[in-house]
């Protein structure tokens, strides 16, 4: 029996990933960079035994569908490709954060797998390695393994596209991100689904893809002149364009709700008042709002008078990767 646990972050893109030029190994059309955070986070621990006869996946005390093991059962084979084992496994994972509602449980959920099993079956991956191989289960999982400030980088092929740490003198820690959660329900249009039908049939899209790069290099020019106003301009602008294209999808769908907007709106006007934030939103209705950790006092005094309480999340820059557990029995 081999076993091994870990515990992942989850990361929240400030410039996005939309779009996967390889789908099998799900390498993006574009570079992203993103912030690990605190607040949420995923805890995963694996066991490979000889006595099992079919892998097993468990998600918060609940054994998951033929569905959603055979994703996890697809990853755990590259593992044991790896590893050289032909054991099946059975997957505990916990999910501090809703599943599936825009608030990155993949990227937590994957990385903290990959850290697993690398215990587990003592494969002795290096961060880079661990990065390459989480992306395999989600492609944003590979930004999961660093903390702060990470940019994945897309690269060409599977040992090129990986994820790196971006240094900054610890400035993120310096900074904050409020989570508005409008709705922790799963969402209709999933992030793969989304994103490969925006990719194949939106008017926008290479609109899209011709500007990432600058936006890119704008974000990493503030954070290596910690500049904050200017990283949450491009943020929040790369966010906006990215949900742009859903529009120009055919059908055309949206992750906004009539919240959403509401949210996006309050945050304008509390900058408008001198206080500087920035809203980001991913594959979902919820909005996370960037700011300096001094502003996070006004900020939530205004927001409450909008949103209650127990919607309201403050995250703060996050650790990468962090191993819990590791145990072999022969």
């Amino acid at each position: 029996m081999y076993k091994g646990k870990a515990r992942a972050y989850t990361n929240i893109a400030l410039i996005k990933y939309w779009g996967k030029e390889n789908k099998e190994l799900i390498i993006p059309m574009n570079n992203s960079l993103s912030l690990t955070l605190d607040a949420f986070y995923t805890e995963t621990m694996v066991t490979f035994s000889k006595d099992y006869l079919a892998d097993s996946f468990y998600l918060d005390g609940q054994q998951q569908d033929e569905k959603a093991t055979k994703k996890v059962s697809r990853f755990l084979d590259l593992v044991r490709q790896k590893a050289n084992c032909s054991l099946f496994a059975t997957v505990e994972s916990h999910n501090f954060v809703p599943t599936a509602a825009g608030l990155a449980s993949s990227a937590s959920g994957l990385a903290a797998l990959a850290g697993a099993c690398n215990e587990a079956l003592t494969l002795d991956l290096s961060p880079s390695a661990l990065s390459r191989l989480a992306r395999r289960g989600s492609g944003s999982a590979c930004r999961s393994i660093f903390g702060g400030f990470v940019e994945w980088e897309k690269g060409s092929d599977d040992a090129s596209s990986q994820a790196v740490p971006i240094l900054s003198d610890h400035w993120e820690e310096e900074l904050a991100m409020i989570f508005i959660l409008i709705d922790d329900q799963q969402k209709e249009v999933s992030s793969r689904d989304g994103m490969e039908r925006t990719v194949e049939t939106s008017a926008f899209y290479d609109g899209w893809l011709s500007s990432v790069n600058d936006d890119l290099k704008e974000a990493k020019a503030a954070i290596a002149d910690k500049n904050f106003q200017a990283l949450g301009a491009v943020a929040e602008a790369n966010a906006l364009k990215m949900h742009g294209t859903t529009l120009a999808a055919n059908p055309p769908f949206t992750y906004w709700s009539p919240d959403s907007l509401k949210a996006m709106n309050l945050v304008r006007h509390i900058r408008q008042t001198g206080v500087p934030c920035y809203f980001t939103m991913d594959a979902g209705p919820n909005v996370k709002v960037l700011c300096q950790k001094s502003e996070v006092p006004a900020i939530m005094a205004t927001l409450e008078t909008q949103f209650s309480k127990d919607r309201l999340t403050c995250a703060y820059s996050g650790p990468g990767l962090t191993i819990l557990e590791t145990e072999v029995n022969k």
